[in-house]
């Protein structure tokens, strides 16, 4: 059915590429930035203009909107969500989308900037995908498929439903959300609202990817009490909470427990962040596992690591503080194993075999999954994501409009 279709996938994400929407991780207010809020607009107008008439932005960011219902049959609600706001990693200002069309198979030297080069040894999907038309930013920033993907391909399956009233479905909740990046996406998702019975979220990489599993996710901080003195005379006075602090992540282990050690199954204690002065310097981390039980123990680790240091140090004091992030949506998702069926369906009916895989971090879909929610994370075709190595192939994300479709006909078929 989509053989004379004229997808609108990769205008649309060239068009959403290059507006700044990058999040920022030490804001307090919600959007983090208010010029995601540019992008969200844009979307409302764009879904209105397809007879979408109850597409929406609200106060906070959110979009919601609903592809009203075409069935007899009772059908649940699904929602399918992305995020608008790209990582604070790489700048995502003034970025300036390349198409590459029928990729060669071989390295992709970035114009703006010729010593970035997505080489194709070190990117084996990329290569696979030889003969696919391939989008890159030009090598000063990120590319923003994470997850710009995602929206565009919703958006381009919301336009093929509109125009195809012969494909039956029930009613589909539209969600865009700002902040994903700096894990606080759903913070302020308005559940009753939203109105869904299941959900999914399109912020996967490679083709035919179906996650269901997630990191489980703590954040800490440790804070470092030093004594200040004048330099000039702090002889057995100053005690350095910057040195200390120096310290603390020095002695965390150089062959594990790190992301740049660890794969698969693996969980680890990831410092992001260190800022302050002599008198008192914080150290935010991040605490990963797939196994919940364990971040607890990761915690204690931390602490004994802690503890250890501050012995060497008379007159300093720490504390550490873990706030919760997100849990495993696994938990939630096997209560209800139609959902991820159902998708596994649907991407079959595209012509791709699923392929189930476990998320080495989280999305909107692990926190809303424990809302009420549950909600896998489908393939867009983002890939090297958070970099100005990040790519997409077109073909991946017409993939994924497909799917998308196919799945709003699965559930009306099996109502």
């Amino acid at each position: 059915m989509f053989t004379k279709y004229p997808y609108t996938v990769d205008t649309r994400f060239i068009r959403y590429a290059q507006i700044d929407t990058q999040s920022d991780p030490q804001s307090t207010s919600f959007p983090t930035t208010e010029k995601q809020k540019d992008l969200s607009r844009l979307l409302v107008q764009e879904l209105q203009e397809m007879g979408i008439t109850d597409a929406e932005m609200d106060e906070h960011g959110y979009v919601y909107a609903t592809i009203p219902a075409n069935t007899d049959k009772t059908v649940p609600v699904i929602c399918f969500c992305s995020h608008v706001d790209t990582s604070s990693d790489s700048s995502g200002t003034g970025v300036k989308p390349i198409i590459h069309r029928n990729y060669d198979g071989g390295d992709i030297m970035l114009p703006d900037d010729k010593n970035v080069i997505i080489r194709a040894k070190e990117h084996p999907y990329l290569a696979s995908k030889k003969g696919d038309d391939i989008i890159t930013a030009s090598g000063t920033t990120l590319l923003g498929a994470d997850d710009k993907a995602g929206v565009a391909e919703i958006m381009d399956a919301a336009n093929f439903l509109m125009t195809h009233p012969e494909i039956k479905h029930g009613a589909i909740r539209i969600l865009f959300t700002p902040d994903e990046e700096v894990g606080r996406g759903v913070e302020k998702v308005n559940m009753e609202k939203l109105a869904a019975q299941f959900g999914y979220t399109m912020d996967g990489g490679e083709l035919g990817s179906l996650e269901d599993e997630n990191f489980s996710a703590d954040g800490a901080r440790i804070t470092v009490y030093g004594i200040s003195a004048h330099p000039g005379s702090a002889k057995d006075k100053l005690v350095s909470a910057i040195k200390i602090a120096g310290e603390i992540v020095d002695a965390l282990p150089k062959d594990s427990l790190s992301p740049e050690t660890t794969e698969d199954r693996d969980g680890f204690v990831h410092p992001v962040r260190i800022s302050g002065t002599v008198e008192k310097t914080e150290i935010d981390f991040i605490i990963r596992d797939f196994d919940t039980s364990s971040l607890e123990a990761h915690e204690n680790f931390l602490r004994r690591t802690m503890d250890k240091v501050l012995e060497r140090h008379p007159g300093a004091k720490a504390t550490l503080k873990v706030t919760e992030q997100y849990r495993n949506m696994k938990e939630v998702l096997d209560q209800y194993p139609q959902v991820t069926a159902n998708a596994a369906e649907a991407i079959r009916r595209a012509g791709i075999q699923p392929l189930k895989m476990s998320i080495r971090g989280g999305t909107d879909g692990s926190r809303l999954s424990f809302m009420g929610l549950p909600c896998p994370n489908i393939f867009t075709g983002e890939m090297a994501l958070h970099s100005k190595h990040e790519y997409v192939s077109i073909q991946d994300m017409q993939k994924a409009v497909q799917t998308i479709v196919y799945l709003a006909q699965v559930w009306e078929e099996k109502a």
